[in-house]
């Protein structure tokens, strides 16, 4: 595949300035698949309708203007989506969903953050099982209702966005994976990092097949 590089769409009068030349709708119409990958930044807790808990991490305001039209305007288009873990919280709030700030200081929850002081190596090893809906998207593209995971993110699903559907669990019953109710196309979210050495791990090979899958035709059925 070839990516595709896109401005990100700053605040005020810059946004103004990039949103008369940059047309969202039309960009996403010309892609064949949108993934939306991780980052050390969090979304502004504003755009879910909470106060800011972690002043000590890093926002990117100019995400947040970009990625949130580009999922409704993908979705709506039927262009396929793949979500990973800032992107999965993205996908969430698009639609109407709230996050939770601090995961680790929830009670009942555990502490989904890597061990900074690890190899980068080991940080993004296995750390715990999930426990997938059956029947379910994620289900039809894993053949099974258990699976192993890494984890490194201290953020997570707190209300889940209207038309979104648990496609899986941790241990500690947060939201780890979901799908689009009635979605056109191909549209996943998931916590974890599947990109992280995809091809030797079982699982992540077969979410990043299924959706080159559904990129693939989505290409064959609007380029041809």
């Amino acid at each position: 595949c070839y990516p595709v590089l896109l401005p990100a769409m700053g605040k005020g009068s810059q946004l103004k300035a990039l949103t008369s030349v940059f047309d969202i709708e039309k960009i996403i119409g010309n892609l064949d698949g949108l993934f939306l990958p991780g980052s050390v930044s969090n979304l502004n807790p504003v755009l879910y309708g909470k106060r800011q808990e972690t002043p000590d991490l890093p926002v990117d305001h100019q995400r947040d203007n970009t990625t949130l039209k580009m999922i409704k305007s993908a979705v709506d288009q039927g262009v396929p989506l793949l979500a990973v873990c800032r992107g999965f919280q993205e996908l969430n709030v698009a639609f109407g969903g709230t996050i939770h700030q601090k995961v680790h200081e929830i009670s009942g929850h555990m502490d989904h953050r890597e061990d900074a002081s690890l190899a980068k190596e080991k940080q993004y090893e296995h750390a715990h099982e999930i426990h997938i809906t059956k029947n379910g998207l994620l289900h039809k593209i894993w053949g099974s209702t258990i699976a192993r995971v890494n984890s490194l993110h201290g953020q997570g699903i707190d209300k889940i966005g209207e038309g979104l559907i648990v496609e899986a669990r941790s241990p500690d019953l947060l939201i780890e994976a979901v799908s689009l109710n009635k979605a056109k196309n191909f549209a996943l979210g998931v916590q974890w990092h599947p990109e992280w050495g995809f091809w030797q791990d079982k699982l992540s090979k077969a979410i990043i097949g299924a959706f080159a899958k559904a990129v693939k035709a989505h290409f064959s059925n609007h380029r041809t």
